[in-house]
């Protein structure tokens, strides 16, 4: 070897070790390029975990907005459920009412019933709409029927044949109503 600082041209022989300084340069750079490859293997696994970490967040509110879709699409089943049965104790009340005063016990009984299944609706946040007298909103109201009268503005609901239930976000069927019309 000529020199201390040179690099040699070519490997010592097997069992003989490169000079110190070279060694160490030789190490330092070897050293270097390994720290440099962790760091960026380091680097792309916490991306990766970063990810997958915002991920797994998206799909926990995407199932958490799944399951609420889904509870209320149940809910909506159920009390649709309740309408029929509303509707026959509706008609057994209207029916006993024209052949009895409704002092009698069966017409109460019908009456309570319908207040129960009434309730069980508001409970699951279907409210009931039988209000007249007031403006008709397409949006809450289907009419059925126009009626002159002179009592009262045109387009005022002034008969409900049939409630209806739910609220603006979520309405099960809208009222059946008959509506005033300008009298001739």
């Amino acid at each position: 070897m000529n020199n201390q600082d040179e690099v040699p041209d070519r490997l010592p022989p097997e069992g003989e070790s490169l000079p110190k300084d070279v060694s160490e340069d030789v190490s330092e750079d070897v050293s270097e390029d390994v720290s440099e490859d962790v760091e960026t293997k380091l680097a792309d696994l916490e991306d990766r975990w970063l990810r997958a970490v915002a991920d797994l967040d998206n799909l926990r509110k995407r199932v958490a907005r799944d399951v609420e879709r889904m509870r209320a699409e149940e809910r909506d089943h159920a009390a649709a459920a309740w309408l029929p049965v509303l509707d026959n104790l509706e008609l057994a009340l209207s029916h006993a009412a024209q052949g009895d005063a409704g002092g009698s016990a069966v017409l109460e009984g019908v009456r309570a019933v319908r207040d129960q299944a009434v309730g069980v609706l508001a409970r699951l946040g279907y409210l009931r709409h039988d209000e007249t007298g007031v403006p008709f909103d397409p949006a809450h109201h289907e009419a059925v029927a126009a009626v002159p009268r002179d009592d009262v503005p045109p387009g005022t609901v002034v008969e409900v044949v049939r409630p209806g239930y739910g609220d603006d976000r979520r309405q099960l069927r809208p009222a059946a109503v008959v509506v005033a019309k300008q009298a001739a």
